[in-house]
């Protein structure tokens, strides 16, 4: 008989299954002062990195959110004082989406909870082997698809 760990050992789904959950359970509460957790980091995240504040289509194409969601979503993160949305001075119908200092220091501390918590998650590989996997990650991955929420997969 195969025992449990050779039959899982090499099984990419329950591999990346497995660490997904850990992750989601070390980072939740983390993104606890975040309205809608990992969404809207991912959103808040993207805004604060983006050389110029990014249009709410823009936004909503690069997250593969669907528009009518990231409308509400932006609403729950201008409420909670994280982004502002900017009339564009070239199209007034077009909103830019702008980080607040409020956003970006939220964004801070909740981006220091989170490297801490994944560190524990990955406690059993070093910082090289950590960088290695995050990079083969990336890679494997590759750009979302037009559509695709990757977002939703973070939120279970």
């Amino acid at each position: 008989m195969t025992d449990t760990t050779t039959r899982t050992g090499d099984d990419l789904g329950w591999q990346l299954g497995t660490l997904l959950g850990r992750w989601r359970d070390a980072v939740g509460e983390a993104l606890g002062p975040i309205p809608a957790g990992p969404r809207g980091y991912h959103l808040l995240r993207v805004v604060v990195t983006a050389a110029e504040p990014p249009s709410q289509a823009a936004l909503a194409a690069h997250l593969g959110i669907d528009r009518t969601v990231m409308t509400y979503l932006l609403d729950d993160l201008c409420a909670a004082g994280l982004v502002a949305r900017c009339p564009d001075p070239a199209d007034r119908r077009v909103r830019r989406i702008a980080a607040t200092d409020a956003g970006r220091n939220v964004l801070a501390d909740v981006e220091g909870r989170i490297a801490a918590a994944e560190d524990d998650v990955l406690q059993g590989l070093t910082p090289v082997e950590r960088d290695t996997l995050r990079a083969l990650l990336a890679r494997a991955s590759g750009p979302a698809e037009p559509g695709e929420d990757r977002c939703a997969v973070v939120t279970g």
